[in-house]
């Protein structure tokens, strides 16, 4: 024994304490940073809803989104028939948002690039500058659904239980914290979000382990509203 100091056991005792102690902090601080990137993404994405109605009252129109392995430009540029309706990502060039990659996507506070589907309805009246104006005395009819779970997707649409709008003009959707990888196959309700080119529909359910997708969307009568107070409807 070392009189007046630690012996070599009595300091492994303590290192071994205070090893305990961070560890035990390591998991309340990850978990307090998953919720601050949950709540910094939720915020981004109501900011980005706000953004596409700015534009559709200057511009006539929604921006088409950008495609996959280019930059965050819409595509086309100008708007019209949209190159990825629904397998796009958000156009942050076109609408001057931040933050972004080195290519120009927005991305969310995983730094995952943050995607972004439109309406091709009434033959693309929401992405041609004037078109739903054009359109508006025939009816607009949005048709982008979101289910809050992928289990009854049947044919692009879900049971009316399921369903939580089959009116939507665009979603926008992070892939949360996981959204670096296509999700398992077993995974139905994130694989939903990873769309394919003629996919319309998307899911937003509760937060678990398995989805933690953070899904909005932008309502007809918003946008209309929006318009109609920018003189640009009807």
């Amino acid at each position: 024994m070392c009189e007046g100091g630690f012996t070599l056991v009595e300091l492994a005792i303590v290192l071994l304490i205070v090893a305990l102690l961070i560890g035990g902090m390591l998991v309340p601080l990850s978990a307090q940073r998953d919720i601050q990137n949950i709540n910094d993404t939720q915020r981004q994405l109501a900011s980005i809803n706000e953004a596409l109605l700015g534009f559709a009252a200057d511009q006539r129109r929604l921006p088409c989104p950008a495609v996959p392995n280019a930059t965050g430009i819409e595509n086309p540029v100008g708007g019209g028939a949209c190159t990825n309706n629904f397998d796009g990502f958000l156009p942050a060039i076109t609408l001057g948002i931040s933050p972004t990659d080195a290519q120009g996507y927005a991305v969310d506070a995983w730094g995952n690039r943050i995607r972004y589907s439109v309406t091709n309805a009434n033959t693309n009246a929401f992405t041609t500058a004037g078109g739903m104006q054009v359109a508006w005395s025939g009816g607009l009819t949005p048709d982008l659904r979101v289910c809050n779970t992928a289990a009854n997707i049947v044919a692009a649409d879900c049971p009316a239980a399921d369903r939580m709008t089959n009116s939507a003009v665009a979603v926008v959707l992070s892939t949360g914290k996981n959204g670096g990888t296509t999700p398992d196959v077993s995974n139905i309700d994130e694989l939903a979000n990873w769309t394919t080119s003629n996919d319309r529909v998307f899911v937003s359910a509760t937060p678990s382990a398995a989805f933690d997708d953070i899904v909005v969307w932008l309502s007809p009568n918003i946008l209309y509203n929006r318009l109609i107070s920018a003189g640009r409807l009807p």
